[in-house]
């Protein structure tokens, strides 16, 4: 590529009509249904598309973080199906992609954003929220961690999911104010996402500190069942 802040369109290319070689047209109408999606489906399976995304994104590496945003933005943007988005979020993931400083920066957060945004579905949404923010919440606390407070309050849905479960992988390294901020700011939504997500992240976090789940559970009378449900499952 000439300029680096272009999308690669030959990769992009490759990854669709790869899709499309793969595609079983009997799959797609469930698995649409099944995810309640607008966007038609190719019915390829997550296996087969693990396999067309590592030897796609071997074919076209990419010369630098900004080719990487360019390329996977274009990808979500303009996809028709949703295995595109899919492969958008993988690219973002891929090994090669993975090193934090070179790679991931807290310059990609607004990429995460835009697909959190577009996405608006937990297929998405929790991917990029535990796989994405998350490592870089580890990696750059000082710069993301103000930025989960504000989404944590945020009018969309899909970011204050996202403030939420970012932490999920994070076991004993999870920063545990920011947890608390989060999951106390999510108290009282009616919203099933938000009490799921709740539920999900204090279940999460049983499993390093029992003990402080017990006690935010015994201190916050006002959560509501499916969050205390989750939460307690396996205390």
């Amino acid at each position: 590529m000439e300029d680096d802040a272009c999308g690669d369109r030959a990769l992009i290319a490759a990854a669709r009509s790869s899709l499309a070689e793969a595609a079983d047209p009997a799959k797609a109408p469930d698995m649409q249904r099944y995810m309640r999606s607008d966007m038609p489906f190719r019915g390829v399976a997550k296996p087969e598309r693990a396999v067309i995304a590592r030897n796609v994104f071997a074919d076209f590496p990419l010369p630098s973080p900004q080719a990487l945003v360019a390329t996977a933005r274009m990808l979500w943007d303009e996809a028709e199906f949703r295995e595109e988005r899919y492969l958008a979020v993988d690219l973002t993931g891929y090994r090669a992609y993975r090193a934090y400083r070179d790679w991931q920066r807290p310059d990609l957060v607004p990429l995460y954003e835009h697909m959190i945004v577009t996405g608006a579905w937990w297929d998405h949404v929790d991917e990029i929220a535990s796989r994405r923010i998350g490592p870089l919440l580890l990696a750059f606390p000082e710069e993301i961690a103000p930025v989960m407070r504000a989404w944590s309050r945020d009018p969309d849905l899909w970011r204050r999911r996202t403030s939420i479960i970012c932490q999920l992988a994070a076991k004993e390294r999870t920063d545990v104010p920011l947890l608390a901020e989060c999951l106390e700011a999510g108290i009282g939504d009616k919203d099933f996402f938000i009490r799921k997500a709740i539920g999900w992240a204090l279940r999460q976090h049983a499993r390093i500190d029992p003990d402080w789940v017990r006690a935010f559970v015994a201190s916050h009378p006002d959560l509501s069942p499916l969050s205390v449900r989750e939460a307690t499952k396996h205390l």
